[in-house]
C-alpha cells in the first residue's frame, strides 16, 4: 500500500459489516457502516474536509483564515482535524451539555473553543440557536468563514460518496436505509443517492422520541449527542422519508452498551438509536430483506457518559 499524504487522505472508505448477535429472529439483515475507523473515529470527518475544501475552492475562504463553527462535538473535532492540516486557526462555539471528550479532542487539535452553558447539561432547541447565534457573532467580529454546519450543502456531496461505497459493498443490494436526524445531511446525502441507485429502497430516519420535532412532536431536551435539534433544520427534506422512528435516549443507550457486548461494536448513541431503528425496520421486512445503517462515531468518545452505567 502506497503512502498517503496527510491523515486527511485515510477519511472514508471505511468497513461495512454484518450484525451476527444483535438482529431479530426471522428478520431482516443489518449491515452497518463502521464510520468510527475514520481518523477522529466519526463520519463527520467527511463533511468537515468537504466543507474546507469547497470553501477554499471557490475563494471564500483565504490561505491561514479563520474558520468559526457551532458544534455538539464531533464535527468540531472533525473540522480540528481538518483545519490543523490545511492550516486555518479554528474557533469553535460548543456546550457543557456535551461530552467532555469532544470537547478535550477538539482542544488537541488546536481549536479555540467557547463554551454555552446549558440548562442543568440538557440537550435542548434554545441551546442549539444560542450556540449558531453566537458562532455567527464570533465569525462577524473576528471576519471570519462560518461553516455553518446547519446550512452548509457542501456535505452532502460527501455523504453520496459514502452511499457509492455502501452501494458496491452489498454488490448494489440494499432494501433500506436507516440513519439518525442532526443537521439532515448525512441522511439527505446518502438517501438521495441510494434512491437514484434503487428507486424502491425504504429510508427511515431517526430521531430522539424526547424531542421528535420531524414526527410533528413537541421539542424537548434529550442525551443522543449529534441528533434531535429540536426544531427543523434547513437541510431537512420533507418528503424524503418514508418512516420516522423516535428512539428515547434510554434505549440509544442501552443498545450502545449491548453493541459493544455482543457485536464488539463500542459506539456511541446515536448509533445505539440507528440499531434501536433498525431492528423494527427489520422485523417487519423479513429475512429476504437487508438493511444498511451507521456507526457514526466510536465510544471513546463517551467514556465518561457511559460510567455510570458501567458501576
Amino acid at each position: 500500500m502506497a503512502a498517503q499524504k496527510t491523515i486527511l487522505d485515510s477519511i472514508g472508505n471505511t468497513p461495512l459489516i454484518s450484525l451476527n448477535h444483535v438482529r431479530p429472529p426471522n428478520g431482516a439483515e443489518i449491515l452497518v457502516k463502521i464510520e468510527s475507523e475514520n481518523p477522529t473515529g466519526s463520519m463527520k470527518d467527511r463533511m468537515a474536509l468537504a466543507m474546507i475544501e469547497a470553501a477554499e475552492r471557490d475563494g471564500t475562504l483565504a490561505p491561514g483564515a479563520s474558520v468559526v463553527e457551532y458544534t455538539g462535538g464531533s464535527t468540531g473535532v472533525s473540522l480540528a482535524l481538518v483545519c490543523a492540516v490545511t492550516r486555518h486557526p479554528l474557533f469553535l462555539v460548543s456546550s457543557d451539555a456535551f461530552s467532555k471528550e469532544k470537547l478535550g479532542h477538539m482542544r488537541c487539535l488546536g481549536a479555540k473553543v467557547t463554551l454555552v452553558p446549558s440548562d442543568h447539561g440538557r440537550q435542548t432547541e434554545a441551546l442549539t440557536r444560542n450556540m449558531i447565534a453566537t458562532a455567527h457573532q464570533m465569525a462577524r467580529e473576528k471576519g471570519a468563514y462560518i461553516t455553518a454546519q446547519m446550512d452548509n450543502t457542501s456535505q452532502l456531496g460527501a455523504y453520496g460518496k459514502m452511499a457509492d461505497e455502501m452501494w458496491a459493498q452489498t454488490d448494489g443490494r440494499v432494501d433500506a436505509f436507516v440513519q439518525s436526524v442532526g443537521t439532515g445531511a448525512s441522511f439527505r446525502g446518502i438517501t438521495t443517492r441510494l434512491r437514484e441507485k434503487n428507486g424502491n429502497l425504504i429510508c427511515v430516519a431517526v430521531e430522539p422520541a424526547e424531542s421528535a420535532v420531524l414526527s410533528g412532536r413537541p421539542s424537548g431536551a434529550h442525551g443522543i449527542d449529534g441528533t434531535g435539534a429540536g426544531y427543523i433544520t434547513p437541510l431537512w427534506q420533507e418528503g424524503l422519508a418514508d418512516a420516522i422512528e423516535p428512539v428515547s435516549t434510554e434505549e440509544a443507550r442501552a443498545m450502545a452498551l449491548r453493541l459493544a457486548r455482543e457485536e464488539g461494536l463500542f459506539c456511541g448513541t446515536s448509533t445505539g438509536a440507528n440499531v434501536v431503528a433498525a431492528l423494527r425496520v427489520a422485523a417487519r421486512l423479513g429475512p429476504e430483506a437487508r438493511i444498511v445503517t451507521i456507526m457514526c462515531d466510536t465510544g471513546m468518545k463517551y467514556l465518561k457518559t457511559y460510567a455510570k452505567d458501567l458501576e
